[in-house]
């Protein structure tokens, strides 16, 4: 075996070897029965909340076994391969065994920051919200440019979206737009890409081709259980109604449906208009209201336990986090981990997994640091 192919290897058994501790497979196989046995009562379901949580723990617990499970099977069969291959001298077989290991290694690294996700709601749905910078249509361009991006990287995880609401620019783009994104660990692997995107590039909407700079907000927090308890007096709360406004045409509703929520001791607007129905507006702002009241104290609760990290800055909230350089070269950077890529063109067509994975672990390892846990 080459030496290359020999690290390789050493590479996934050691990120298998980390998930096998994390995991422990046998443990998980006895939670996942006593789940399914569970499951099977007939009063099960008469506690909703309970029975969603459970159901949750053990679609999570499942999803790691059967990975674990593939990656450890995928291994042998690809050392077997090129055994065989190097016995009966086939480089081809070598090669394509060879190829096989590199994105297996690819998987393992992936599956091993994902087992770190242990956080109070890192399992949970998560809302994106983003928002244009100063800038006019430039920004609102941009806006729109990052909303694809991220429905493109949840569309290629096989996540499920929904579009939460919309407001389009004046000319192009959007002003600002939540997406809510369904599927286990969504918060857990977005929740670093909040922050400021800046964007370099010559404009399309300048007639001189002038390089400009465009800056979008993005703000990452989790949809919570039902079961999770989130006080809001009602006196802190103003609730507006309005007609939603779409692209014109059929898409502008003829009746207030639309629901803003302010919460006016933290400040914090949301704001729903995706369904006709005001009612349904109404309770998804709520549960918007809930998400971000809750995020604000996960917020809180991260801020202390980091206080002492150098790298505080870097995960603040409202910093910027990573540069998009169209003109005059082309570089993406993520300005907290230095991780880049020269393909700007897949970075936005979704392929932001290098990004996100360093920051996860960067976070991870500042977490796990002993000065950082509360005491």
């Amino acid at each position: 075996m080459r030496a290359e192919t020999e690290a390789v290897v050493n590479d996934i058994k050691e990120s298998l070897s980390l998930l096998r501790r994390h995991l422990d497979p046998d443990q998980a196989k006895a939670r996942l029965s006593a789940l399914d046995a569970e499951a099977e009562a007939p009063d099960f379901w008469n506690d909703a909340g309970r029975a969603q949580t459970l159901m949750r723990e053990r679609q999570q617990i499942e999803t790691s076994l059967n990975a674990f499970d593939r990656l450890a099977n995928e291994l042998d069969d690809n050392l077997t391969l090129v055994s065989m291959g190097e016995e009966e001298g086939d480089e081809s077989i070598v090669a394509e065994a060879e190829a096989a290991l590199q994105k297996l290694r690819a998987e393992a690294h992936t599956r091993e920051v994902e087992a770190l996700l242990s956080g109070e709601a890192d399992a949970n749905d998560a809302f994106i919200e983003i928002h244009a910078g100063a800038g006019g249509t430039e920004s609102q361009d941009w806006a729109q440019m990052l909303e694809r991006m991220y429905l493109r990287w949840s569309e290629a995880r096989g996540y499920k979206t929904e579009l939460i609401g919309e407001h389009y620019g004046d000319e192009a783009g959007i002003k600002s737009a939540t997406i809510l994104v369904k599927g286990l660990n969504a918060y857990g692997w977005l929740k670093t890409e909040s922050g400021v995107h800046r964007l370099v590039r010559i404009s399309p909407f300048d007639s001189n081709a002038r390089r400009h700079t465009s800056f979008a907000s993005v703000w990452i927090y989790p949809v919570i259980d039902e079961n999770i308890d989130i006080e809001i007096d009602e006196k802190d709360v103003r609730i507006d109604t309005y007609r939603a406004s779409g692209a014109g045409g059929q898409h502008v509703n003829t009746t207030d449906s639309a629901v803003r929520i302010t919460h006016e001791p933290t400040g914090i607007v949301v704001q729903c208009q995706n369904q006709r129905s005001q009612h349904k507006n109404r309770a998804t702002a709520w549960a918007m209201l809930r998400a971000r009241l809750y995020e604000a104290e996960l917020k809180r609760r991260e801020e202390e336990a980091l206080a002492a990290a150098a790298s505080k800055s870097e995960i603040g909230w409202g910093h910027q986090i990573r540069s998009y350089v169209l003109q005059p070269y082309q570089l993406v950077k993520d300005l907290r981990t230095g991780v880049e890529s020269t393909n700007p063109t897949a970075v936005l067509d979704g392929d932001i997994d290098a990004f996100i994975e360093a920051a996860l672990a960067e976070r991870i390892h500042a977490d796990q640091k002993p000065e950082n846990k509360p005491a």
